[in-house]
């Protein structure tokens, strides 16, 4: 909030400025409120959420308001709203805010009967087909509601309480009130802030067709509101990324950044480069109501290539110890890979989300055959989903030989077999991580150096068939 100019309007101007704020306690100003602003002097509102459940609210009012220093209840406001991070500017720059209290003491039927414990309230009961009023001192409303009614003490009383008031501290929703300094009657006021409750993910459709070789993707944006607010019409902006959060320290700069992009124009959901994230923007405005879950297309890509991959992995701590037979009848994991680029038919950001892929069975018939989560993936980099295991492929992995060569040195012999029970054939993946300083003393198969630390082999097995790699491995491991 910015820091009001010099008073100007002489020494009584001055004087009651000082009593105001001097004088006014958060009670005192929300009992004496002569302004109010709700969701209907709403000229726009924006939101830009961010998937780490919380979101920038930007929202345009038009308002009147008296001249001098008045209290200024600002309504309909989020109820995860984060008080630090509150930006109020006027167009004409003449509305300075001196005071900000923040009410969320909610009214509701326990809140009501608390705030009247010690006093006398009505209790309504139907006795012989009649509503009978009697004034009933509360006691208690701890696990139950405790009354004096005459000279008898009733817990839990049959009926219904009245009250003559609604206390002053209790109000419907949350609510900003602002003790203001106002140089003119009207003022469109641009408030902003940020807010917990706000939330959305990506969600993938892929479907792989009868040879697993190409696939269509529909990507969705699934929206969560559980601010306590409603945004109709709102223009909406979801960032992806990792932003780094303070607790106390609520992202000032990178907000006045934000509300600096909010004039660009947009025609669809499109997507940009935005400091180290990336920013999708929907080109139309939409209603995000609160407790509403809401989805809207990101992506459509009809075709691109995709390749099926069978990957058996073993454990780098296989090679560091005397194990013998490791594992028999091993679970062969199934992958889809598949390249993000423009030349592929895709090339946006992927935002991270959950993949979920469908295949055609004879009938024509949809069918699921799994699901993956991917991180935040640039273009131009491969995306590998996990859909399963194999039914028909399995592997074993046995040591056959262990030798310690010195202290730091050991010595190993394997043999890994795949099987394969379909009838036609599979290419296999063999991943041996390894670690440490290692060597391939000799293999029956050409050895793959995926990584510094990672070795494999490419099997191919005939349908109904099985094939052994043996291979034997020298670690240095200090």
């Amino acid at each position: 909030m910015r820091t009001p100019p010099p008073l100007q309007g002489g020494l009584l101007r001055v004087l009651f400025l000082a009593a105001a704020l001097v004088g006014s306690s958060g009670s005192e100003l929300s009992a004496q409120v002569p302004a109010s602003s709700t969701a209907a002097d709403r000229e726009g509102v924006s939101l830009t959420i961010y998937n780490q459940n919380f979101g920038l609210v930007r929202e345009v009012r038009n308002i009147r308001t008296p001249r001098g220093i008045f209290g200024l209840e600002f309504r309909d406001v989020a109820s995860g709203l984060e008080t630090a991070t509150v930006r109020v500017q006027s167009q004409r720059d003449q509305f300075h805010v001196l005071e900000q209290n923040y009410r969320y003491d909610l009214l509701t039927p326990q809140k009501l009967l608390e705030s009247h414990v010690g006093q006398t309230v009505t209790l309504h009961q139907w006795i012989n087909g009649e509503e009978v009023r009697q004034d009933a001192e509360l006691l208690s409303v701890q696990g139950g509601t405790v009354v004096r009614v005459g000279n008898e003490i009733l817990a839990n009383p049959n009926g219904r309480f009245s009250f003559s008031e609604v206390p002053a501290n209790l109000i419907p929703q949350p609510t900003l009130v602002w003790l203001v300094d106002s140089e003119a009657d009207r003022h469109q006021l641009e408030v902003s802030y940020l807010s917990s409750g706000l939330n959305w993910q990506a969600d993938y459709v892929m479907v792989v067709d009868d040879a697993d070789q190409h696939a269509g993707l529909t990507g969705w944006v699934t929206l969560n509101n559980q601010s306590g607010a409603t945004y109709d019409n709102a223009e909406l902006k979801l960032v992806a990324g990792d932003v780094r959060r303070v607790q106390d320290l609520r992202m000032r700069g990178q907000m006045d950044q934000l509300m600096a992009m909010e004039s660009q124009a947009r025609s669809d959901m499109s997507e940009e480069s935005f400091f180290e994230y990336h920013l999708y923007t929907l080109g139309r405005p939409t209603d995000v109501k609160n407790n509403e879950q809401k989805q809207v297309t990101l992506l459509e890509a009809p075709d691109f290539e995709v390749e099926k991959g069978l990957y058996y992995y073993g454990a780098a701590y296989y090679f560091r110890g005397q194990y013998g037979n490791v594992e028999s009848n091993a679970k062969i994991g199934v992958y889809l890979e598949f390249e993000n680029s423009e030349d592929n038919g895709l090339g946006m950001a992927l935002p991270a989300g959950t993949f979920r892929v469908y295949k055609a069975d004879r009938s024509g018939a949809q069918q699921f055959i799994g699901e993956d989560r991917i991180d935040h993936t640039p273009r131009d980099e491969e995306v590998r989903i996990r859909v399963g295991e194999a039914f028909d492929v399995v592997g074993s992995r046995t040591q056959t030989t262990f030798n310690i060569l010195s202290s730091c040195v050991y010595e190993s012999s394997w043999e890994v077999q795949i099987r394969n029970h379909k009838d036609e054939a599979e290419t296999v993946h063999i991943v041996e991580p390894a670690g440490g300083d290692w060597t391939i003393v000799r293999s029956s198969h050409p050895v793959i150096d995926i990584d510094a630390a990672t070795f494999g082999f490419d099997l191919d097995v005939d349908g109904r068939s099985e094939e052994t790699v043996t291979y034997t491995i020298r670690m240095r491991w200090c």
